[in-house]
């Protein structure tokens, strides 16, 4: 029988099966404590339902929203730059904000909103993988200055409001050990076999999410799942214009200045077998197997080996 490999922890469907799984608890709150360095005795996660078959129902369904004592938790797995983070954000933030209270409730029920996104690109120009954000006091205007005799100020301009945003590839070029809870964590979800050997040996936690990801990796129906909205995403791309690459569009171009049918033809030729590489890139660098590779993208296994 052949050895199947891992499902990728970077795909958010994959991430939210694992962590938010029934009886994860433990796991999701020790992975929350990792980022956030915090105590976390209790949690509930409050949207655990999974989507059908269908990418469609993607957003505000595949991040996990976690409440605990304290705090309420917006987690996402962010797999492409959609140039749009900030923008996501500040509307989760916003929602985790005013979904807490209804009308005649106290302010003071109200709990701290956190938005942690885990990246699998690059998005700020900062010198950390680790990303935190508060509300901050700006540094003081000399002409507002007051003397009232604090010997330290006060940074933080509201202590409900906090951001993280985790940049895997700087936590890849780090390559740190997994002496720290968040490294173990993230050698988990980036998914290097000797790191994570080595996390699930010093993390209890780690270990049991790790078998999890193998059990449901192992189970054909959850492959299908995983697969079937793979292929709704990628179709999707294919249809979506800001996926239409170069090719295509020099392609029929090419095709308008000659005049001819046939032109038209092999431009549009030319940029579906562009399309079809970019996808399999794509595929690869979140690594995808070859064979379901080959399936969505009408490549061979050696075109597809040429790409890496």
């Amino acid at each position: 029988m052949t050895k199947r490999e891992k499902l990728p922890l970077v795909i958010d469907y994959v991430f939210k099966r694992v962590f938010a799984y029934k009886g994860n608890e433990d796991v999701l709150a020790d992975f929350l404590e990792s980022i956030l360095n915090v105590k976390i005795e209790k949690l509930e996660v409050k949207n655990p339902e999974m989507m059908k078959n269908s990418r469609e129902e993607k957003l505000g369904v595949l991040d996990i929203k976690v409440e605990t004592k304290e705090n309420i938790i917006d987690l996402e797995m962010q797999l492409e730059d959609e140039e749009n983070i900030e923008e996501r954000e500040a509307t989760y933030m916003g929602k985790l904000l005013s979904e807490q209270l209804e009308v005649g409730d106290e302010y003071k029920k109200l709990k701290k909103s956190v938005v942690i996104f885990i990246t699998n690109f690059n998005k700020y120009e900062t010198n950390t993988y680790h990303n935190i954000a508060k509300m901050r006091f700006e540094k003081i205007n000399k002409d507002e200055y007051v003397d009232m005799g604090y010997k330290e100020e006060e940074q933080i301009g509201n202590k409900y409001i906090e951001f993280h945003v985790i940049e895997l590839p700087k936590f890849i070029k780090k390559n740190p050990g997994v002496e720290k809870r968040l490294e173990q964590w993230l050698w988990l979800i980036v998914g290097r076999k000797e790191k994570v050997e080595m996390a699930v040996k010093e993390n209890k936690n780690v270990k049991k999410a790790d078998k999890v990801l193998e059990r449901i990796s192992k189970d054909p129906k959850e492959r299908e799942r995983y697969e079937a909205i793979l292929k709704a995403e990628f179709n999707q791309k294919i249809s979506n214009q800001k996926f239409m690459d170069k090719g295509i569009i020099e392609g029929e171009a090419r095709g308008k200045i000659i005049g001819r049918e046939e032109g038209m033809k092999e431009g549009k030729k030319e940029g579906e077998k562009q399309k079809q590489i970019e996808i399999a890139k794509r595929m690869l660098r979140d690594k995808i197997e070859i064979k379901t590779i080959e399936k969505y993208t009408d490549l061979t296994e050696e075109e597809i080996n040429n790409l890496k």
